[in-house]
């Protein structure tokens, strides 16, 4: 099952007006969300009751439904690793603080994971399907999964599909225990060469719908994952076998599009699968413009969405070979610590 893009949007890193024109510059280990003014989709009396999370969320989808002409999607589907941390925070906090009295119930509420989704619906005024995955790294691959399910069953159906996640202090500070980040700050994550990356957060959202029409900006020709593969050569044989079951070899892909993050370990695994298997193919990245976090491929699919749309691929995405002038078929491939790994494949219209 196949689905069309009609509309997407993102709040992330970069400026999504001005994205890949103008990039925006980084420092240290982590890398915040670049926040529009929200008021122009959220009243100003609900913002002060807002996380930063549920604003991601909640402006990147009213972004994709205004991209794609929609106020009402027939369903929402939106996949999150880590949920409302800032809330949950708030909330544990107060629980020690406060001895487990007096706590009042907000925090606690919008600590869930289902918040972001269920604050969408509610702005909305949606009664329809409404669905959140909570798996990780695959978070974002099991919400597209679903959607093109809905779709089969519902082809004339439009459905508002994305993912979210942040980093706060707290989750920064439990995370880098674990060496997961840059110790030394780096004006060039992807030519490092040492261990960790950068953390990211972020939020990205589309429009799926069953039938193309005059709206449609790509083709979600494909969604697969595959976990904790025994080596490179297994990730090799899935990638393939994924191509060839939607009729593709791997020089039939114009552009691949990788999750390198700056980790030297992560990226030798790429390089790896790269040369035995895309030998000769253009290469192009993002993370280096959103960070990392668990799904980060939203930002990396939304950044080929508008690639595919404009036939332009930015110049500072490109890690080997040169821009292709015609993109037709784009395969995205990211993982996670090498064992979480996603494979999206998406054509032009």
């Amino acid at each position: 099952m196949k689905a069309f893009i009609q509309g997407t949007g993102s709040i992330s890193a970069q400026d999504s007006n001005v994205f890949p024109a103008t990039i925006r510059a980084y420092e240290g280990n982590r890398l915040p969300v670049a926040d529009p003014d929200y008021k122009q989709w959220i009243d100003i009396k609900q913002i002060r009751r807002m996380g930063r999370v549920i604003k991601m969320g909640v402006g990147a989808s009213h972004i994709s439904l205004q991209d794609a002409g929609l106020t009402q999607p027939d369903a929402i589907i939106m996949g999150t690793a880590y949920g409302c941390l800032a809330d949950t925070g708030v909330f544990l906090n107060k629980l020690v603080t406060q001895r487990e009295d007096m706590l009042t119930p907000t925090a606690f509420i919008q600590s869930t994971h289902n918040t972001v989704g269920g604050q969408i619906a509610l702005m909305l005024g949606c009664h329809a399907y409404n669905n959140t995955f909570v798996h990780g790294a695959f978070s974002l691959e099991n919400a597209l999964q679903d959607g093109l399910l809905l779709l089969r069953e519902n082809p004339s159906h439009q459905v508002l599909a994305g993912a979210v996640d942040e980093i706060t202090d707290y989750s920064h500070s439990i995370l880098s225990r674990f060496g997961l980040y840059k110790q030394a700050a780096t004006g060039a994550l992807l030519q490092s060469g040492t261990p960790g990356t950068m953390a990211g957060e972020g939020a990205a959202f589309f429009v799926l719908a069953g039938e193309r029409n005059e709206r449609s900006q790509a083709e979600l020709t494909g969604v697969e994952m595959l976990y904790k593969p025994a080596s490179p050569e297994e990730t090799a044989a899935q990638l393939r076998s994924f191509l060839q079951r939607h009729g593709l070899q791997p020089a039939d892909v114009d552009l691949l599009v990788t999750g390198r993050n700056g980790d030297a370990k992560g990226d030798a695994y790429y390089n790896t699968v790269e040369n035995s298997l895309f030998a000769g193919r253009p290469v192009a990245a993002f993370k280096h413009f959103c960070g990392e976090y668990p799904t980060a491929a939203a930002f990396g699919m939304w950044m080929v969405v508008k690639a595919l749309q404009a036939q332009q691929v930015a110049g500072e995405a490109m890690v080997k070979g040169r821009a292709p002038a015609q993109l037709k078929r784009v395969l995205i491939w990211n993982h996670q610590h090498t064992t979480h790994h996603s494979f999206i494949l998406l054509s032009a219209c």
